[in-house]
């Protein structure tokens, strides 16, 4: 006798017989939500050959160490004293190459590309920040990092973790042995990015917001078609490298200029910004100006409720922004966050659209990490990754604007690529005494060529120590609870220091 069943409306029953069973299966059809699915997903071709014969290809790395410091291994242009600026060392057509061999992951989302001197990862903060906060899933490259490798690479304000970073190394091991046999490895940075790309492409960001490493027309991120180019401020910065006037610096950082892609950027010095117009008429790029071409304004206040802090207005054909609260201390961040808010601007005629409250409330979460941040309330510690000489200036602006204190000392601490002179020349203007110390970097120069170069210029006392810890005790020893301890000069430093008073572990 047949059984019989009720039929599901949401599945298929099917009924099977043999000579001594019969055997009832349900088929079940899953009711379509009409939302796209996270990942594209394709279907496997079935296969007759038995699930415990299939070999799985050869990890190279089984554990997360293991593939860090094979990353670690490779050649590393941020920490090497001596270095050759040119098509030789920083090789585009190598880039390229490496992320041909790996499915091209860059030409696979859509991006926006940041160059400059100074406060290029403040604009990139910003602007991620209030994409995100109008529902759009947002990756960020912002390097170089302040703690941990993977401030670097983030998807929605989120870390990368140690298993996505294991599984990509994983799959460029192949490609970078390829490489390697060659002769002609990828570097660090190169990896990194490549590595930014990928995880980015497969986590389908609706915009990868891309850092330049170093300068922009070598960098290895101008790989990217950008739907805009952001250039924050241009100042004197590795001379050594990108040149030692500011009209050749500019070129550099010109470079990541594109044929048609709009150009947002601020006020610049004249020489750095006659190279700004002449390249973008070159390439018939369309060149935007705060502050002149798009209405822009700040102005520092202090109230009750909000303490010291600037305020901006910014308006375009589409949008207004008025009185709008920066996030971040200082007028030069007022520049940053107009620059970001231009771009966000930018992209609205690139098919995004977003809503003014929302993007008033991402803006508010704008959080960074080594950029004027209390790490001690007592003895008071601030650090902040200010490396460069128009940085230091800011700096000790925004401190004297912001932070109330009877008298303010000093760790400094920078890398020997640094406009060295020009940054302990703006520090005289601010703080009261210095203790120069040495980061862990192999660029760090020597505390006391610091402080004979630093005695030379302003004819101030100091003092030295060979360590963070020295110089953080005996700062602390002189200090009393209504004075100041600020640590700057490099990102390097300033990760030292932060890692002393936050122990907040990678996953």
């Amino acid at each position: 006798m047949t059984p019989v069943f009720a039929r599901k409306n949401e599945g298929t029953l099917l009924t099977l017989h043999s000579s001594s069973v019969t055997i009832c299966v349900l088929m079940t059809t899953k009711k379509s939500t009409g939302k796209k699915p996270l990942r594209k997903t394709s279907k496997k071709k079935s296969s007759s050959v038995s699930v415990s014969k299939v070999k799985r290809p050869a990890r190279a790395f089984r554990t997360y160490p293991q593939a860090i410091k094979y990353l670690f291994d490779r050649t590393d242009y941020e920490r090497q004293k001596k270095l050759r600026y040119n098509v030789s060392t920083f090789d585009l057509d190598r880039m390229n190459n490496f992320l041909k061999a790996l499915g091209n992951p860059h030409k696979k989302i859509k991006t926006v590309h940041i160059a400059g001197t100074k406060g290029k990862g403040s604009t990139a903060t910003m602007l991620g920040k209030m994409v995100e906060a109008n529902g759009y899933s947002v990756g960020l490259y912002t390097p170089p990092h302040v703690t941990t490798l993977h401030e670097r690479i983030a998807v929605n304000s989120e870390m990368i973790n140690k298993k996505t970073m294991l599984g990509l190394m994983n799959r460029v091991q192949p490609v970078i042995e390829k490489f390697l046999s060659k002769d002609d490895g990828p570097t660090f940075f190169e990896i990194m990015t490549v590595l930014a790309f990928m995880h980015f492409a497969d986590e389908e960001v609706d915009l990868a917001i891309i850092e330049t490493g170093l300068g922009g027309r070598l960098d290895s991120t101008n790989v990217v078609n950008p739907e805009v180019v952001g250039i924050t401020s241009i100042s004197i910065d590795h001379q050594n490298l990108l040149g030692t006037t500011l009209d050749s610096i500019a070129k550099e950082k010109a470079g990541v200029i594109k044929k048609g892609i709009p150009v947002v950027t601020v006020a610049q010095d004249p020489a750095a910004m006659r190279i700004l117009k002449k390249l973008a008429v070159s390439k018939k790029a369309p060149l935007a100006v705060t502050g002149k071409d798009i209405d822009f304004s700040y102005r520092f206040e202090s109230s009750r409720e909000d303490g010291p802090h600037t305020r901006l207005c910014l308006t375009t054909d589409n949008s207004r922004f008025e009185h709008l609260r920066v996030p971040l201390p200082g007028e030069h961040q007022a520049i940053n966050c107009g620059l970001a808010l231009a771009m966000l601007d930018t992209l609205k005629d690139k098919g995004y659209t977003f809503d003014d409250q929302k993007t008033i409330l991402g803006l508010n979460e704008v959080k960074l990490a080594g950029r004027m941040e209390m790490v001690s309330a007592d003895p008071r510690i601030l650090i902040d990754a200010a490396h460069n000489a128009a940085s230091v200036r800011a700096l000790m602006g925004a401190i004297g604007q912001h932070i109330p204190y009877d008298s303010m000392i000093v760790i400094f601490g920078c890398n020997g690529d640094k406009d060295v002179r020009g940054m302990l020349t703006q520090l005289q203007y601010g703080a009261d005494k210095v203790i120069f110390t040495r980061s862990n970097s192999p660029k760090a120069v020597f505390p006391s060529d610091l402080a004979d170069m630093y005695t030379e210029l302003c004819g101030k006392m100091c003092q030295t120590t060979l360590s963070l810890k020295a110089a953080i005790r005996a700062a602390s020893s002189a200090t009393s609870k209504e004075d100041l301890i600020c640590i700057a000069g490099s990102f390097s430093l300033v990760g030292q220091a932060k890692d002393l008073f936050d122990a907040t572990p990678t996953k």
